[in-house]
Protein backbone atom coordinates (compact mmCIF):
# COMPACT_ATOMS: atom_id res chain seq x y z
CA UNK A 1 0.00 0.00 0.00
CA UNK A 2 1.50 3.66 -0.87
CA UNK A 3 2.06 5.85 2.26
CA UNK A 4 -0.93 7.67 2.47
CA UNK A 5 -1.02 10.94 4.92
CA UNK A 6 -4.52 11.58 6.30
CA UNK A 7 -5.54 15.25 5.54
CA UNK A 8 -2.37 15.73 3.80
CA UNK A 9 -3.79 16.90 -0.24
CA UNK A 10 -6.71 16.75 -2.38
CA UNK A 11 -5.44 14.22 -4.35
CA UNK A 12 -4.57 10.59 -2.97
CA UNK A 13 -6.98 7.89 -3.52
CA UNK A 14 -6.81 4.71 -2.14
CA UNK A 15 -8.42 1.36 -2.93
CA UNK A 16 -9.11 -1.08 -0.55
CA UNK A 17 -11.36 -3.95 -2.52
CA UNK A 18 -14.59 -1.59 -3.79
CA UNK A 19 -13.97 0.90 -1.15
CA UNK A 20 -12.05 4.25 -2.44
CA UNK A 21 -10.71 6.35 0.79
CA UNK A 22 -9.96 10.02 -0.72
CA UNK A 23 -7.86 12.39 1.18
CA UNK A 24 -8.74 15.86 1.40
CA UNK A 25 -7.57 18.55 3.69
CA UNK A 26 -9.92 18.57 5.81
CA UNK A 27 -12.36 15.26 5.84
CA UNK A 28 -11.53 11.57 4.01
CA UNK A 29 -14.29 10.42 2.20
CA UNK A 30 -15.03 6.42 1.95
CA UNK A 31 -17.38 5.04 -0.32
CA UNK A 32 -18.01 1.82 -1.75
CA UNK A 33 -17.85 -1.45 -0.39
CA UNK A 34 -15.23 -4.15 0.72
CA UNK A 35 -15.95 -7.72 1.76
CA UNK A 36 -13.69 -8.64 4.35
CA UNK A 37 -13.48 -12.64 3.72
CA UNK A 38 -12.25 -15.27 5.68
CA UNK A 39 -9.16 -15.53 4.32
CA UNK A 40 -5.98 -14.17 3.75
CA UNK A 41 -6.84 -11.87 1.09
CA UNK A 42 -9.55 -10.46 3.84
CA UNK A 43 -7.23 -10.59 6.28
CA UNK A 44 -4.46 -8.44 4.20
CA UNK A 45 -7.54 -5.85 3.07
CA UNK A 46 -8.87 -5.73 7.09
CA UNK A 47 -5.16 -4.91 7.75
CA UNK A 48 -5.07 -1.99 5.53
CA UNK A 49 -8.51 -0.40 6.35
CA UNK A 50 -6.86 -0.51 10.19
CA UNK A 51 -3.54 1.23 9.04
CA UNK A 52 -5.88 3.88 7.46
CA UNK A 53 -8.52 4.19 10.02
CA UNK A 54 -5.79 4.20 12.73
CA UNK A 55 -3.97 6.84 11.25
CA UNK A 56 -7.07 8.97 10.72
CA UNK A 57 -7.95 8.87 14.39
CA UNK A 58 -3.93 9.32 15.38
CA UNK A 59 -4.16 12.49 13.24
CA UNK A 60 -7.53 13.39 14.44
CA UNK A 61 -6.62 13.33 18.37
CA UNK A 62 -3.24 15.09 17.34
CA UNK A 63 -5.45 18.61 16.57
CA UNK A 64 -6.87 21.24 18.49
CA UNK A 65 -10.46 20.48 16.31
CA UNK A 66 -13.69 22.41 16.05
CA UNK A 67 -17.11 20.60 16.84
CA UNK A 68 -18.24 20.33 13.41
CA UNK A 69 -17.27 21.69 10.21
CA UNK A 70 -18.90 23.78 7.61
CA UNK A 71 -20.71 21.94 4.58
CA UNK A 72 -17.77 21.98 1.56
CA UNK A 73 -18.27 25.21 -0.56
CA UNK A 74 -20.11 23.43 -3.72
CA UNK A 75 -20.02 25.53 -7.05
CA UNK A 76 -22.09 24.87 -10.12
CA UNK A 77 -20.38 25.66 -13.60
CA UNK A 78 -21.26 25.98 -16.90
CA UNK A 79 -21.16 22.58 -18.83
CA UNK A 80 -18.06 22.76 -21.13
CA UNK A 81 -19.76 20.24 -23.35
CA UNK A 82 -23.21 21.42 -23.56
Amino acid sequence: MTKFVPYANEADVLHIGHLSIENRLDRITLSGDVDLTADQAGLRDARALLKVLTDVVARLEAQDLPSTLPPPDVKTVANPFG
